[in-house]
């Protein structure tokens, strides 16, 4: 199997951002679906990462006709019955907790949401949770996941990441995600986890 071009199927230009750079040097040019002559909407409404995931992977696969890379990631909190959980991009608006107004952007509504829920919570443990699908149309697919242990900071720090990056301190660090270079992230990240355990298996099909 010889792989050219595979699509993220996200429009998140952080995700985006960090997708390439785990695929460089590999020959294989990386699409995004602001890339895509025709845009079609796939609604993220399962109860779970992986099932969201498979659902966008086989929609924008059998629509485009190309090999996609989907994922659906997300933290979950140890105090919080593990919300955000799937609703992690749009915490700021689900009624668990009250809604928040969005003043900048949903990124810091989300953090400001999820600051106030824990203002007053001992256990600040956390994990971020990362769901890789890879779907080659109508033949095959498969999945890997990718966790990230740490805890909730009580307020913001850094401007490297995106999403909770401000907030989550990994499990051996004195800074947030949003604190370290994206290398350094990369190498210990949910996402760089489950992309490096897909590569190992991209690699052997390709082989």
């Amino acid at each position: 199997m010889k792989l050219k071009k595979i699509l993220i199927a996200t429009t998140n230009k952080g995700k985006l951002r960090e997708f390439k750079q785990l695929f460089e040097n590999t020959g294989i040019e990386i699409l995004s679906l602001e890339d895509m002559p025709e845009r079609i909407e796939v609604e993220e409404d399962k109860e779970t990462f992986l099932e969201n995931a498979i659902k966008k992977a086989k929609k924008y696969g059998d629509f485009y006709k190309i090999p996609v890379i989907a994922e659906d990631a997300g933290l979950e909190v140890e105090a919080l019955n593990n919300y955000p959980g799937v609703y992690s991009a749009r915490f700021y608006s689900i009624d668990f907790g009250g809604k928040v107004e969005v003043k900048e952007n949903k990124d810091k509504a989300n953090i400001e949401k999820l600051l106030k829920l824990m203002k007053d919570k001992e256990n600040r443990k956390a994990r971020f949770v990362s769901v890789v699908v890879f779907y080659y149309p109508e033949e095959f697919g498969f999945w890997t996941e990718g966790y990230c242990y740490g805890e909730i900071t009580d307020k913001p720090k850094g401007e490297k990441g995106f999403g909770y990056d401000p907030v989550f301190i990994p499990e051996g660090y004195s800074e947030t995600m949003a604190e370290l270079d994206p290398e350094e992230k990369n190498r210990i990240s949910h996402r760089g986890k489950a992309v490096s355990k897909l590569m190992e298996r991209l690699k052997k099909l390709m082989n």
